[in-house]
C-alpha cells in the first residue's frame, strides 16, 4: 500500500506532507499532500477486480455531483492493475481534524450548536439529492435483520432517501463540519445516517443525548426506528467478526428497547 501511495504521488506530481493513514482493514491508504502551494489529500484503495463494477468503487468521484455539503472534491483519479485493482484519487483537503480516530466514539467530545445545526442541514440536503446509486436494498435489510434478531423479526422499509451510508465519527471533522469517505453513498432507509451515528455514539452518553436532541424527530419516528434496527443488525454483523466488541452489549440493549421487549435475550452469533 505504501508503494501504491508513492506511485500515485508521482503520477499526480504531488509532495507528501503528512503521515499515511490506513483505512478499514488496510484496504486503503491516504495522506496529506501539497501541489502548487495548495493542500490536497491523496487516497489509494485496493480491491479484488470482481467487485470494482459496484457503486462503491467510484463513490468518491460520483459524490462530486452532491452540492452544498462540506465535503472533499475529487480533482483527478487513475487506476492500474497490480495484484489487485488499484484506484488513486487526488482530492481537496478539508480543514480541521476527525472527531475520532475510530468509527466508535468512546469519549464525549465538545461540539458547538452550530456544528450540530450544520450536520442536520447537510443530512437534510443529502437526503433529497437524486441518485441511482444504492447503498442498501430491502433484501440486504432482511438478511441483516434476520441474522441479528432471528427469522421472526421482519421490518418493511416504507421510506427511502439518499444517505452517506457510513456516517461514523471517523468520517466527521471538527471544529468546522466536514464529511469524508463517500464510497458507499446511495439510497437507504430513511434515517440511516442519523441512526448510524447514534449507534456509534452509545459509549459516549452525553454526545449520544446531544445527537438525539438534534435528530429526535428522525430517530423517534417509525422510519427512524426501522433504520436503527437495520443499523444495529449491520454493526452486530461486524461485531461478530471482531470489530468494536465493546459495542455489542449497548447495541443489544438498544435493540431490545426498539423491539419492545427489554427482557428478551438477543440471538447469539
Amino acid at each position: 500500500m505504501r508503494d501504491n501511495l508513492t506511485r500515485a504521488a508521482k503520477h499526480f506530481g504531488v509532495t507528501v506532507s503528512g503521515q499515511p493513514v490506513f483505512g478499514w482493514l488496510d484496504r486503503s491508504i491516504s495522506v496529506a499532500v501539497r501541489k502548487g502551494g495548495a493542500d490536497r489529500w491523496l487516497r489509494v484503495v485496493s480491491e479484488d477486480p470482481k467487485w470494482v463494477h459496484l457503486d462503491f468503487w467510484k463513490g468518491n468521484r460520483d459524490s462530486n455531483n452532491i452540492i452544498d455539503i462540506p465535503k472533499p472534491i475529487v480533482l483527478a483519479s487513475f487506476e492500474w492493475d497490480e495484484h489487485r485493482r488499484q484506484r488513486a484519487e487526488l482530492m481537496t483537503r478539508l480543514p480541521g481534524r476527525p472527531c475520532s480516530s475510530t468509527d466508535v466514539l468512546r469519549t464525549d467530545i465538545p461540539l458547538s450548536s452550530q456544528w450540530w445545526s450544520q450536520l442536520r442541514r447537510a443530512l437534510s440536503v443529502l437526503s433529497r439529492t437524486p441518485t441511482g446509486r444504492v447503498n442498501v436494498d430491502q433484501n440486504k435489510v432482511d438478511q441483516r435483520v434476520h441474522a441479528a434478531f432471528g427469522e421472526h423479526v421482519n421490518i418493511k422499509v416504507e421510506q427511502w432517501e439518499t444517505a452517506h451510508g457510513d456516517l461514523h465519527w471517523g468520517n466527521l471533522f471538527r471544529p468546522r463540519l466536514g464529511i469524508v469517505d463517500w464510497e458507499h453513498w446511495g439510497r437507504a432507509p430513511a434515517g440511516t445516517d442519523a441512526a448510524t451515528l447514534y449507534c456509534y455514539s452509545l459509549l459516549a452518553p452525553s454526545t449520544a443525548r446531544a445527537l438525539h436532541d438534534v435528530f429526535a424527530d428522525v430517530l423517534d419516528s417509525p422510519a427512524g426506528q426501522v433504520a436503527q434496527l437495520y443499523v444495529i443488525a449491520r454493526l452486530s454483523h461486524r461485531a461478530r467478526r471482531g470489530e468494536h466488541p465493546d459495542l455489542v452489549e449497548p447495541l443489544a440493549n438498544h435493540a431490545r428497547s426498539l423491539l419492545g421487549d427489554p427482557g428478551q435475550p438477543m440471538p447469539g452469533p
